[in-house]
Parts: C-alpha cells; sequence; structure tokens
C-alpha cells in the first residue's frame, strides 16, 4: 500500500495520543493551580473533539484495509493503530474522570495539593509520552521501558490508597475531598495500563513478539 497513506495515518494517530495527553497534562495543572476553568474546557470541549479524532481514525483504518489489502507488516501496523486508537479513546475518557475527580478535591481545599498525587501525574504522563514515542520511532526498547515502569504506578496507586482509607478513619470529615483523590488515583492507575497496552504493541509491531502473556505469568 501507499507509504504516504500509512505515515499520514501514523501521524493523526501520534497528534490524536498528544491531544489526549494534554487532557491529563491540564487536569494536573488545574490540580497544581486550583484552576478550575481548565478543567471545564477538559469536560466540554476536549472530550467530544477527543471521540471525534477516535471516530476518524478507526474509519480511515477500515478504508486502507478495504481499498489496499494489504499484507504482513503494513497489515499487523493498521491493525496496531486501531487497537491504539481503542486505548487512547478509554485514556480520554479516563481523563475527564480525572478532570471531574479533581474539580471535587479542589472543591473548598484550603491545604496544598496531595504530592503523591502529583507525582502519579508525572509518572502517569511520562509513561504515555515514552509509549507515543516508541511508536512514532517504532523503538521496541522504549516500548519495553513503558511496560516496565507500570509497576511504579501501581505501588503508587497502592500507598495512596492505604494512606487516604487510614486518613479517612481517623478524621471522616476528610471523605469527600479523599475520595476524589482516590478516583484521581485510580484512574491514572488505568491510563498506565493502557500506556503499557501501546508499549506491548509497539513490540509487537516492529518486532513481531508478544510480550502480553509473559508479564502477566511473571506478575503471579
Amino acid at each position: 500500500m501507499p507509504i504516504a497513506q500509512l505515515d499520514g495515518l501514523k501521524t493523526r494517530l501520534v497528534a490524536y495520543g498528544r491531544f489526549v495527553e494534554d487532557m491529563i497534562r491540564k487536569s494536573r495543572t488545574a490540580f497544581a493551580t486550583r484552576g478550575v476553568e481548565i478543567l471545564a474546557a477538559i469536560i466540554n470541549a476536549d472530550e467530544p473533539h477527543a471521540n471525534e479524532s477516535e471516530i476518524d481514525l478507526e474509519e480511515e483504518c477500515t478504508s486502507l484495509i478495504a481499498q489496499h489489502q494489504p499484507m504482513a507488516r503494513d497489515l499487523r501496523t493498521i491493525l496496531m493503530i486501531l487497537r491504539m486508537t481503542t486505548d487512547l479513546e478509554r485514556i480520554a475518557d479516563h481523563a475527564v474522570n480525572i478532570a471531574e475527580s479533581v474539580r471535587d478535591a479542589i472543591d473548598g481545599a484550603d491545604e496544598p495539593p496531595d504530592m503523591a498525587v502529583l507525582s502519579m501525574f508525572d509518572e502517569t504522563l511520562q509513561m504515555l509520552d515514552c509509549a507515543l514515542q516508541a511508536f512514532t520511532g517504532e523503538d521496541a526498547r522504549l516500548g519495553q521501558k513503558v511496560c516496565e515502569t507500570d509497576p511504579t504506578v501501581d505501588s503508587q496507586a497502592t500507598s495512596i490508597l492505604e494512606r487516604l482509607s487510614a486518613s479517612m478513619t481517623t478524621n471522616p470529615a476528610s471523605i469527600p475531598q479523599n475520595l476524589a483523590l482516590l478516583k484521581i488515583a485510580g484512574n491514572l492507575e488505568r491510563i498506565a495500563d493502557l500506556s503499557t497496552n501501546i508499549g506491548e504493541d509497539v513490540i509487537y509491531m516492529t518486532e513481531g513478539r508478544v510480550i502480553k502473556h509473559h508479564r502477566q505469568e511473571e506478575a503471579k
């Protein structure tokens, strides 16, 4: 199939990924600065745009397969782009959930932003950035690095859960805000998982190697 069409599809996927990444980054900024107006933009404007981008990418992938009947690596690449598009759409959904939870967390809050949650934002954003870089550069080693970082985010989520659960037990007044923080952490953890999916897809796209089941076996 024409290289230009496949390269154009890759470019649009990365643009979609960067847009979704920016949604998360905006929520991180809002959380750190209590910028409520930023959150409204994510919920009211960014989400519809992300959904439209997903539909356009899926339609283009289907059209390319129907028109050119690609074989071997080209077909594998298009199928991986379809998978990544789905993962990015789910990340966008989690980004909206985060924006809503950040809004709840900063509502009436007097204390500084939770540093552990900010750190989890940073780690998760780094994972997504590396996943998109791995795809752009067809870099299997960078894809592997994304997969290897996932346990770090899992550990952060567990630590936040344990700390905030203890706080809610001893200080019931903290329950509404802490629940919002737990929702942020839970959604960040899911974004890290989906970024790991992209890292795995890059490895498969570039090397034809499936690592998903090996990773699950190692976790047992």
